[in-house]
């Protein structure tokens, strides 16, 4: 017992190193490609996606397109709407009540991820 008490300690240790190693190792070349292929945009960009028929969204720095989502969202679309082509991490967090988004609507709002917020992320 006292054998595989060390070994399973050993594996531990081993392993927390490794990870800890590969932490601080430079990011991989195609991590770095995926990354500098993202598409920023920029407050202005974002402004002008503030529609219901074209309503972009930044939302803890990524911006999302949910102009397809309006119609389906459970809250009415006015709820909404006040907030495309604007920063809106508050109110995403809040939903304007205090009350968070539950994970399925954070899942729901990666599938509408269209690039990075180049502004202010709050």
């Amino acid at each position: 017992m006292r054998r595989l008490y060390l070994a399973a300690t050993a594996l531990f240790w081993l392993l927390v190193g490794v990870y800890w190693i590969a932490g601080r190792s430079p990011s991989s070349p195609r991590v770095e490609a995926v990354r500098s292929s993202e598409r920023l945009i920029t407050d202005a960009e974002l402004a002008r996606h503030s529609r219901a028929d074209d309503c972009w969204m930044a939302i803890r720095g990524q911006v999302h397109d949910v102009s397809a989502y309006l119609p389906e969202h459970p809250s009415r679309p006015s709820a909404v709407l006040p907030w495309c082509g604007k920063e809106a991490s508050a109110a995403y967090a809040t939903k304007g009540k205090g009350r968070a988004h539950s994970p399925n609507a954070d899942a729901l709002l990666a599938s509408y991820r269209i690039g990075i917020y180049a502004g202010d992320p709050r």
